[in-house]
């Protein structure tokens, strides 16, 4: 009886051993912008506005740090540029953003990119409110665990008036659904990294407007690659606010009619 349990107890120890802690995820996210972002705006734009988009990101993780990126690569199947009533928009935001996080710190380091000016941006991690729940679904043949959050963001929201693009900032309450593998005791993923008992393979933004999904996995990671951003305008997450403001109201005011508006 004693030997079988030993046995038991050394399996158990193994297995608790085996547990991943360091890896690489790509993930697929697809949004679709809600009607009441393009406010009074050309209904043909507004058409081509509210179809997916695709794009792909990569996720660099240990037990202490991580780095999450988009993949410039990757296709993207809803396409950026939109055009209609004499308006074109392109959609830019992404493209050269990176995300640091220090799990041990409790901090972040964005790297964010506005009409061709790099930004990086310090701040603390801030917890959403999460209910985790016993409920699971298979990912990637992880056991994923649900969790469920609300939060206020702030989001842009377009309108035409008189042939002029106006924007402003207005708040959203956000039902936040993620899914994570506590087999992969990492507090990694994209978006609210940090916050999680374990690594998030799947996040849903209200009912489906965001969904990022991890569709590939590796225990492998090159370890030197995850490093904190340092290209561009060192700023407080506040600062950056008041700066991006600033150019986008900068970009709006410097526009002739009918041409490129660039999102980011």
């Amino acid at each position: 009886m004693k030997k079988i349990l030993t046995i038991a107890a050394l399996v158990y120890m193994l297995g608790a051993q085996a547990q991943t802690k360091e890896g690489k995820v790509i993930y697929e996210r697809t949004m679709t912008m809600p009607v009441r972002s393009f406010g009074n705006m050309p209904a043909e734009l507004q058409a081509q506005m509210a179809k997916p988009r695709t794009d792909q990101y990569e996720l660099l993780f240990t037990q202490q740090h991580s780095l999450y990126q988009f993949l410039p690569n990757a296709v993207d199947e809803g396409g950026g540029t939109f055009s209609g009533g004499g308006v074109t928009i392109q959609v830019r935001g992404g493209a050269n953003d990176i995300t640091y996080t220090d799990f041990e710190k409790g901090t972040r380091v964005d790297q964010r990119e506005i009409m061709e000016k790099s930004f990086v941006v310090a701040d603390t991690l801030t917890k959403l409110q999460w209910k985790l729940s016993d409920e699971t679904k298979n990912i990637l043949n992880f056991t994923a665990r649900k969790a469920t959050a609300t939060t206020v963001n702030p989001r842009s929201r377009m309108t035409m008036e008189n042939g002029e693009m106006k924007r402003e900032m207005i708040s959203d309450t956000v039902n936040v659904v993620a899914w994570y593998a506590p087999d992969v005791p990492v507090p990694a993923g994209p978006n609210y990294a940090g916050q999680l008992p374990g690594l998030i393979l799947e996040i849903n933004v209200n009912n489906g407007q965001s969904v990022t999904k991890a569709i590939g996995f590796s225990p492998k990671v090159a370890v030197n690659k995850i490093k904190e951003p340092k290209d561009g305008k060192k700023l407080t997450a506040a600062e950056f606010t008041k700066e991006r403001e600033k150019l986008m109201e900068e970009m709006r005011k410097n526009m002739p009619a009918g041409n490129m508006i660039r999102m980011n």
